[in-house]
């Protein structure tokens, strides 16, 4: 799906769901409102609600149904048909379906393409884009997000996406308080990610001694994803999912040398056994320790 014809069928969709009763505003996120998607990237549609008036879900599952051309098992994504019934009326969520950060939603396709259907409770982002400006920020499990889903994904997803349907203008005023990233948020996010990266390394030592790979592999990726984060808040960029995350490390203006090229060679292959398990955290704590002279330095720039 070239550029155009996916903003065609987001902003046709959007407008329908519109449409709906509760929903106040709909907006394209990920990577294809950062204009960072590949042919294959899926549409993501962030749908905002007041809790106190959520979308009307018969109505939500009815346009489903018509979009995707009356319930035909291909119009239900691959992952979605394996989770329910084929009919698309069915995917759609009630909200709180996904948890309460993925909130709900549906995972759809809609002319071909995969478009999914996100909820994003407002009364929810506000009070986390005031923690966030505070210098407060969670880390939750949430399928589909090894990394974990951070309560500043929120801000990102602010930051980044291309409002489509937002009459009442509930946007602009996020998108005010986020732009750019608060300086309590990158101060946060430095500090605890770059001490997390290096308790990872530490704790896995002993494991290491033992050959434990599982539980060694485990550490070093989350070392590598505490670094990632650490030097996007370093150089006051939003990281909103860790897809591609580490290869957007290489376009950051103050990054370590190299770090994409060492972190994934290290990650490909943390080997077997004690002796290898043991040189693999040392070479990661080399990565780790420069990466935080970096920011440490430069620190004073947030």
């Amino acid at each position: 799906m070239d550029v155009s014809e996916a903003l065609d069928v987001a902003a046709r969709v959007a407008a329908r769901l519109g449409a709906i009763p509760g929903v106040m505003a709909v907006v394209l996120g990920g990577s294809r409102a950062r204009g960072a998607g590949h042919p294959d990237s899926d549409l993501d549609l962030g749908i905002y609600y007041e809790p106190e008036r959520p979308p009307d879900l018969p109505a939500l599952r009815a346009l489903a149904r018509e979009l995707c051309a009356g319930g035909a098992e291909g119009a239900v994504a691959p992952l979605a048909r394996e989770l329910v019934a084929a009919d698309p009326g069915d995917v759609v969520t009630p909200p709180g379906a996904w948890g309460p950060w993925i909130n709900g939603g549906a995972w759809l396709e809609i002319e071909g393409h995969r478009v999914d259907w996100l909820y994003r409770d407002l009364a929810r982002v506000r009070r986390v884009v005031e923690e966030c400006r505070a210098g407060q920020v969670t880390c939750d499990y949430q399928p589909g997000h090894p990394h974990g889903f951070f309560s500043s994904n929120y801000l990102a997803d602010i930051h980044d996406c291309r409002p489509l349907f937002d009459p009442a203008g509930v946007l602009a005023p996020l998108k005010a308080l986020v732009t750019p990233s608060p300086p309590a948020l990158r101060r946060a996010l430095l500090d605890r990610f770059l001490w997390e990266a290096g308790f990872a390394i530490d704790t896995a030592k002993k494991a290491a001694g033992r050959g434990d790979v599982v539980y060694v592999s485990g550490c070093l990726f989350r070392a590598a994803a505490c670094l990632v984060q650490a030097l996007f808040a370093l150089d006051e960029r939003y990281l909103s999912n860790e897809k591609g995350a580490l290869q957007r490390t290489r376009a950051l203006p103050r990054c370590p040398e190299g770090f994409a090229d060492q972190v994934e060679a290290l990650l490909s292959a943390p080997g077997q056994g004690a002796e290898a398990l043991l040189g693999s955290l040392g070479r990661m704590e080399a990565i780790a320790r420069e990466a935080r002279d970096l920011c440490r330095r430069d620190a004073p720039k947030c």
